[in-house]
């Protein structure tokens, strides 16, 4: 019995040694309104001598929770893409989330099944400096949400987006995984992948150019298959792709706007300045000429194009004469030949008493020989019946 009890002892004690070290303890200070990030290495869980670098190849996973409750807080978000690569808390805090909050974060060994904790005191607190009232979110196609995480890509998007607003300080306000969006699983394919939707604020309003680009113009552009109105470089390219037809553009209305300074009444006397000496009495002046000539040049102006266009219109004439003189003889002779005719028949047509043609006589009858007289003459049926 003393025996059992022994062992039982020693597993215990093993257990003990393997299990659970004592949890440490960071102090983070997040802001109200701007993203936090902190950065999960495997640096921090794993007790190594010093000098020692920690090997690529042993698989870490986290898990984390709120102190007292199985999850995390409902703004703040945990990803890790493998077990080989670090993990992230990410998340921003609104203004119901402000006080302290702890996070309990266990670090998982999958070699030798040894676990690490480590307790995050989060002191949430609101931001200084000025406020930011109009905000703007990207959709960057070419990035997952692990990989704008850390310091270094995050600060080259707002370097890259300086270029495309007004001048004034940008801050990231949040970042999230285009697949919390509603966003689909990309293919299996190089190149392809998930999105991640960054949220940037600044003091400064919109360029005109992201304006352009949120115009409804740009959406009835995009929603037609047709590239948007980006009336600008884009800065953020090739490092970063945006897919500009998601740019959405909104001001806090929330944020109360500078009041502005309220002059100072004075008495309504102005102060003595020496430098300042106005003319005590206006000089008499005549504006008889400068009417005269404001009046009468465009008058005589208007007259002079009148006569130029008179004498174009009425005195440049060539005639009839000098018309017929430069028409050749034989063009006359057929003008008149076709005009005489026509008045002979003319004259025909008002009279019908005339004898008829020999082409309208009647011919002899071919088997008899015999000419007969017709029977009706159609010269004298008029050929207009009205007329007779």
């Amino acid at each position: 019995m003393a025996a059992a009890l022994i062992w039982i002892l020693l597993l215990v004690g093993l257990l003990a040694g393997r299990g659970d070290t004592e949890a440490q303890q960071t102090t983070l200070q997040p802001l109200v309104g701007r993203v936090f990030v902190h950065t999960l290495d495997r640096e921090t869980f794993l007790h190594l001598p010093e000098h020692v670098d920690v090997p690529s190849t042993v698989p870490i996973t986290y898990h984390a929770h709120l102190q007292g409750y199985p999850d995390l807080p409902r703004w703040l978000r945990y990803t890790q893409r493998s077990s080989h690569q670090p993990g992230f808390l990410y998340g921003t805090p609104t203004p119901e989330d402000r006080g302290r909050q702890v996070i309990e974060v266990t670090a998982y060994n999958r070699n030798s099944f040894d676990t690490t904790r480590q307790r995050l005191v989060l002191l949430i607190g609101d931001p200084e400096g000025p406020l930011l009232p109009y905000q703007a979110e990207f959709l960057v196609c070419s990035h997952d949400v692990e990989e704008v995480l850390p310091s270094v890509p995050a600060s080259r998007f707002l370097t890259s987006l300086g270029g495309l607003w007004e001048p004034g300080e940008l801050q990231l306000l949040n970042i999230t995984s285009a697949l919390d969006r509603g966003g689909r699983v990309p293919l299996p394919i190089e190149g392809r992948k998930e999105g991640v939707y960054i949220k940037v604020g600044s003091a400064s309003p919109f360029s005109t150019c992201l304006k352009m680009v949120a115009s409804p113009d740009s959406h009835a552009r995009c929603a037609q298959g047709q590239p948007p109105l980006l009336s600008c470089y884009d800065t953020l390219a090739p490092y970063f792709r945006v897919d500009w037809c998601n740019v959405t553009l909104q001001v806090d209305k929330s944020v109360p706007e500078p009041a502005d300074e309220m002059p100072t009444l004075g008495d309504g006397i102005l102060e003595i300045d020496p430098f300042f000496c106005p003319p005590t009495e206006a000089t008499a002046r005549d504006f008889l000429t400068d009417a005269l000539v404001t009046l009468l040049v465009p008058l005589l102006v208007a007259l002079l194009l009148t006569l130029l266009l008179a004498y174009i219109m009425c005195c440049r004439r060539e005639g009839q004469l000098k018309r017929d003189l430069a028409t050749s003889d034989i063009q006359m002779v057929h003008h008149c030949t076709i005009r005489g005719n026509t008045e002979e028949l003319r004259q025909m047509a008002s009279s019908r008493e005339v004898p008829r043609p020999l082409s309208t006589l009647p011919m002899f009858n071919v088997r008899t020989g015999e000419r007969l007289p017709p029977r009706v003459d159609s010269a004298q049926v008029p050929l207009i019946l009205d007329q007779h």
